[in-house]
């Protein structure tokens, strides 16, 4: 059971989840060459699939998280060390804001400050997510095995055997995921395999 000193230490937190909305940021659409070409060859399918060993789905545009939203975090235990600055959620977390859902077996956020995170002194320095991470935003999606935000470099890596992107009927299949926040520049890896994207003709066309 948390103590009310915990709960003040949960509320700081709560802070977290403009970073956590940041997770989710998938590809709307691939700019690619590859992915270009092979929607070419296959428009009358609807879909498309390139072998190249890796992807850049070009423009990314994120599930949002609002700021005047309320958010919601829950998970079956919370720990928090103040002597190594890390806060772990474990458990079936959950993070809601809006429409943006976050869920994942274990979230991490790692901080950074001279005080205490109930002091209100500290900032997040990087957040990890593992064990089934999923993240659901309107018609997007994205899920993977882990999950990684770094906040001062401002890049998000999502990986796993098999991450998988969705907007309504377009698929970015691949095992990781580089995005840099700050530029939205992305990089889907095949790491040895092959990158496969599914496109459907109708949603580019209502796209542009």
């Amino acid at each position: 059971m948390l103590s009310a000193r915990d709960v003040v230490r949960l509320a700081r937190l709560v802070s977290v989840a403009a970073a956590v909305g940041l997770f989710a940021a998938v590809p709307a659409y691939a700019q690619s060459t590859g992915a270009s070409q092979g929607t070419s060859r296959g428009a009358s399918q609807g879909s498309a699939q390139t072998s190249a060993q890796s992807a850049k789905p070009g423009e990314m545009k994120g599930l949002s998280i609002s700021n005047d939203k309320p958010i919601q975090i829950e998970s079956d235990a919370l720990q928090i060390s103040e002597q190594n600055k890390i806060a772990t959620f474990t458990g079936n977390v959950q993070v809601d804001q809006g429409t943006t859902q976050l869920r994942a077996g274990k979230m991490l956020v790692h901080y950074a400050g001279d005080g205490s995170i109930a002091g209100g002194n500290s900032q997040i320095q990087q957040i990890d997510v593992s064990d089934k991470v999923f993240v659901k935003s309107d018609d997007q999606q994205a899920t993977a095995d882990q999950g990684t935000y770094n906040l001062p470099n401002k890049l998000l890596v999502l990986s796993g055997d098999r991450v998988v992107l969705t907007q309504g009927k377009n698929v970015f299949i691949g095992c990781k995921l580089t995005v840099h926040t700050d530029t939205n520049e992305a990089n889907l890896d095949s790491c040895g395999k092959r990158v496969m994207i599914k496109l459907d003709p109708k949603s580019q066309k209502s796209s542009k």
